[in-house]
């Protein structure tokens, strides 16, 4: 999940949560909206440990089937 999807996730909970005053028999929206954008906020959150891990990364660009300049 990358950060679009995380805030989309917590932009439909909010309205959920807050917004929608329907009621569903067997589900509670407000409760479907909390869950929502709880979802939304650990996606952000392992979106940004997973990019810094990725920046971080070692990388190696000598190529040894190469002739050595000269």
């Amino acid at each position: 999940m990358y950060f679009g999807g995380s805030i989309a996730l917590i932009a439909i909970g909010a309205i959920l949560a807050f917004a929608v005053t329907d009621a569903i028999n067997g589900v509670d929206l407000t409760m479907v909206g909390y869950i929502c954008m709880a979802a939304g906020a650990l996606g952000i959150v392992l979106s940004l440990i997973v990019n810094s891990r990725r920046d971080h990364a070692v990388r190696d660009t000598r190529r040894d089937d190469l002739p050595p300049a000269r």
